[in-house]
């Protein structure tokens, strides 16, 4: 593991996550960084390197792009869940739509912001390296969750070198987070701050992005490992040793009935940059279990 959380803190989640890029056909491939007045602040932002500069794209730009991008918009992204109870491992148990609809239009359709932040708000420190168009070829940023902490790490393809910490924010910091359907595969997630400015992040994987929505807004009860039972310590051991080694670190997910929800990663094959999702539901035994009505 290339980072491990201090001593007085339990990780609970790490996805993968990068600025989103807009969907809807005028900002389609775009993102912008807006204060509260719609003016473009990417140059005002400390210590950021110079970026791409987007422009609303004209009807002939959006024919263009709709060609080029048919095949990747075409491939349904299933969400798998390995539930083990009474099917095959690794039966898809349902599968997700590509996106949704606009409930922004003044943040989706007409405009891609993907940092809405007046002078001096939260939103402006997060690192810059969550911009695709900006960080090296190779490079990657998670989004890390601890009981007490928020954090963005860097992280180098194909190196064994500890994670480099982009920027942390203590939980207190965050008002809450909502999935953004209308996006790409429909895996955007929008973190917005206590000062009310926030960011809009892809996760790879909707499953993700109603996941961290889910817990930053409480909702959702995310265990520590700490929190599993021995016997259900060993079953996580064995699913994970059954995933490939780019797995990344499962997360628990307590749901109402006390069943446990363990959810794993992996690049999906359907493009660069999505993720495949795998589970199991076990009780406190380490036994398959079966939720109940309404609980996934």
């Amino acid at each position: 593991m290339d980072w491990y959380p201090a001593a007085d803190e339990h990780l609970l989640l790490r996805i993968t996550v990068k600025f989103a890029t807009g969907v809807a056909p005028t900002v389609s491939g775009c993102r912008w960084f807006r204060d509260l007045e719609r003016n473009d602040i990417q140059d005002e932002l400390t210590g950021w390197p110079p970026g791409p500069v987007f422009t609303p794209r004209t009807a002939g730009d959006q024919a263009a792009r709709r060609t080029g991008r048919a095949f990747l918009t075409g491939i349904p992204l299933i969400a798998n869940l390995i539930a083990n109870i009474g099917g095959a491992a690794g039966s898809p148990l349902g599968g997700v739509s590509g996106r949704g609809k606009p409930e922004e239009p003044e943040n989706e359709v007409h405009d891609f912001p993907v940092m809405w932040a007046a002078s001096g708000a939260l939103a402006r420190t997060v690192p810059w390296q969550l911009d695709p168009g900006r960080r090296p070829e190779g490079y990657g940023s998670d989004l890390v969750l601890t009981s007490r902490r928020l954090l963005f790490l860097g992280t180098h393809s194909g190196a064994l070198d500890e994670a480099d910490v982009l920027g942390e924010f203590p939980r207190e910091s965050i008002a809450g987070a909502r999935h953004m359907e209308f996006s790409e595969i429909g895996a955007d997630v929008r973190i917005t701050f206590t000062d009310q400015s926030w960011i809009r992040l892809f996760t790879g994987n909707p499953n993700n992005a109603e996941r961290i929505a889910g817990v930053l807004s409480g909702r959702v009860e995310a265990l520590p490992e700490s929190a599993l039972t021995e016997a259900q310590r060993r079953r996580v051991s064995r699913f994970m040793s059954n995933l490939p080694e780019t797995a990344q670190p499962p997360l628990y997910i307590r749901l109402p009935s006390g069943i446990v929800l363990v959810e794993s990663c992996t690049p999906a094959k359907a493009g660069k940059g999505l993720l495949d999702t795998h589970g199991i539901l076990m009780n406190a035994s380490g036994d398959p279990a079966v939720p109940e009505p309404g609980e996934l």
